[in-house]
């Protein structure tokens, strides 16, 4: 089939319209304006419905209520709006409804800038909002991954009953690449008929809350929760990249710095230095298993999380790895992207080549 050149924020809303998504509240900010834009224009053309909303607030309470009437929705922001969103996502969590958040997510904190950023780690994998809540969280690294992760986001919500969020950031957003849409197996809508509210006429009503004031209650429906997440677990995935056969250094990268780290790895493996890269595709679940074992090769010496930010995957590195090898932090900040050329001279800084 052929591709079609898209740049990634318009390819993210086709994505979600293929992958059956109908609802889409939002509400503009820079760099993922463009997914806005699409939408107003393509929602009709599906018989869909595209609302700019007054506020990140608004869109997501809106979002709530969408999806509690077992529909496909889904928004999409950048940093300070989905901090402004992150309320609404402890509730949609603990209500148990599907959702797909997309985050291009802008350099930080506060308003920061408009360029690229991998600053919101801790807030995706962490849960940004209040209580204990976990979203799944998928990191894509080119814009045909971006579409293939949007249409799995869909699946995996209604699999989960849970929110998912597409970390991606303003690079990915904003560059154009290539895109097969045929080449993604979409997958088919759940049935939601024994939960969502569409009104009850003819059958026992249903009932979609949050509020739970008995603390044994609150308490039960929390290890529920926490039972689901561990559940979660088994869709870690992550891709392990390069290497001459005994990689004596392991770079960690995700997104768009992976994708300078496999330049950086293709460069010092033509060279003769055995280095490659592991990728987390999920961040959360993180692919600990993966990690954990690369970390106990014996010809593995250390390892490097390089990120846009300031080091925040490199905590879950070290949580999965029991620190059994030095490890190791190269980033940076304000937007600014690694070069290939950065990443190459800590390498061998650190291997002292």
């Amino acid at each position: 089939m052929a591709k079609k050149l898209m740049k990634g924020n318009e390819a993210i809303g086709e994505a979600a319209i293929r992958a059956g998504a109908k609802y889409y509240f939002a509400y503009p900010i820079t760099p993922q304006t463009e997914v806005a834009e699409y939408l107003a224009r393509r929602m009709p053309e599906v018989d869909g419905v595209f609302l700019q909303a007054e506020s990140e607030l608004g869109a997501s309470n809106m979002i709530f209520g969408a999806a509690a009437s077992g529909k496909r929705v889904f928004t999409s922001s950048s940093s300070p709006g989905i901090s402004l969103m992150s309320e609404a996502i402890s509730y949609i969590t603990c209500a148990e409804l599907p959702t797909v958040f997309i985050n291009v997510c802008r350099a930080g904190p506060g308003l920061g800038g408009i360029l690229p950023s991998q600053g919101d780690y801790f807030q995706s994998t962490r849960g940004g909002g209040h209580g204990d809540y976990h979203l799944l969280v998928l990191a894509p690294s080119t814009v045909q991954e971006t579409v293939e992760l949007v249409m799995t986001a869909f699946d995996l919500a209604d699999k989960y009953r849970n929110p998912v969020m597409i970390f991606a950031d303003g690079l990915i957003g904003q560059m154009m690449e290539p895109v097969d849409f045929e080449a993604v197996r979409l997958g088919k809508p759940a049935d939601h008929s024994d939960w969502a509210i569409t009104g009850a006429k003819g059958r026992a009503p249903h009932l979609v809350k949050t509020l739970y004031l008995d603390p044994l209650q609150n308490e039960e429906h929390n290890r529920k929760l926490a039972a689901k997440y561990e559940r979660m677990k088994a869709e870690a995935r992550s891709e392990l990249y390069g290497g001459l056969g005994h990689p004596e250094l392991i770079l960690c990268s995700f997104g768009t710095t992976a994708r300078v780290c496999k330049t950086a790895v293709e460069h010092l493996n033509e060279e003769g230095i055995d280095v490659a890269l592991f990728r987390p595709i999920t961040l959360y679940p993180f692919d600990e298993k993966a990690i954990a074992e690369l970390s106990k090769k014996r010809h593995v010496k250390a390892m490097l999380s390089v990120e846009m930010n300031n080091g925040q995957m490199i905590e879950d590195i070290r949580l999965y790895t029991r620190e059994r090898k030095p490890i190791h932090f190269f980033g940076r900040q304000g937007g600014i992207v690694p070069s290939p050329e950065e990443v190459i001279r800590e390498v061998k800084k650190i291997l002292g080549k």
